[in-house]
């Protein structure tokens, strides 16, 4: 049974199209004929056949963001952890490390985007993981080592730009458990 409508009703269905038009999902043409359809419109069964047949809008995701600060002080996140599509870090007279051997994402792409000042920011990244590095250095250091392999289907791209200012920036990639436990204590005590 069809119902008598409003002009609000009118409006809605008409915003329907018109969002469907500027997704790719009506012609301006179709959108045209619809949008005039709408308008002349007297009972909910003409709206009905105006918009019924629309496919559903995309859905769009929602990258997440996460904030790293540091100031005067050391964060580390390493072992199995969560990336976010988006890292967003600043240290101030502090140390950022992360490692991203054994970070969970589904995102395509990862960015961490920041500044260090007076400071260290260190990422370690996979074998065979491709990492775009960018950014500017200001009395500073900033360098990029990873090993000669090709890059492994299906791994994100990591997509580093922190400026630095009096301080450095590394960015290297690290096979798995790389050396032994020792190795391992005297890469972390010494900094290397």
């Amino acid at each position: 049974m069809s119902t008598p409508i409003s002009d609000v009703d009118r409006e809605r269905a008409a915003e329907r199209l018109q969002h469907a038009c500027g997704d790719g999902r009506l012609t301006l043409e179709e959108f045209t004929v619809r949008v005039g359809a709408v308008w002349a419109a007297d009972s909910s069964a003409e709206l009905e056949r105006a918009t019924g047949d629309l496919a559903p809008a995309p859905v769009v995701g929602i990258t997440e963001v996460e904030r790293v600060t540091c100031v005067f002080s050391e964060n580390k996140r390493r072992g199995r952890w969560r990336m976010p599509g988006v890292l967003r870090v600043l240290t101030v007279f502090g140390d950022c490390e992360l490692d991203l051997r054994e970070a969970q994402t589904d995102a395509e792409v990862v960015e961490i985007n920041g500044r260090c000042v007076f400071g260290s920011f260190k990422v370690i990244v996979p074998e065979g993981v491709e990492v775009d590095l960018q950014g500017s250095t200001m009395f500073g250091s900033k360098a990029l080592a990873l090993a000669p392999v090709p890059r492994l289907p299906g791994t994100p791209v990591v997509r580093v730009k922190v400026n630095t200012y009096f301080g450095e920036i590394k960015v290297r990639s690290q096979g798995p458990n790389s050396g032994s436990a020792l190795a391992r204590w005297a890469r972390e005590f010494f900094g290397a």
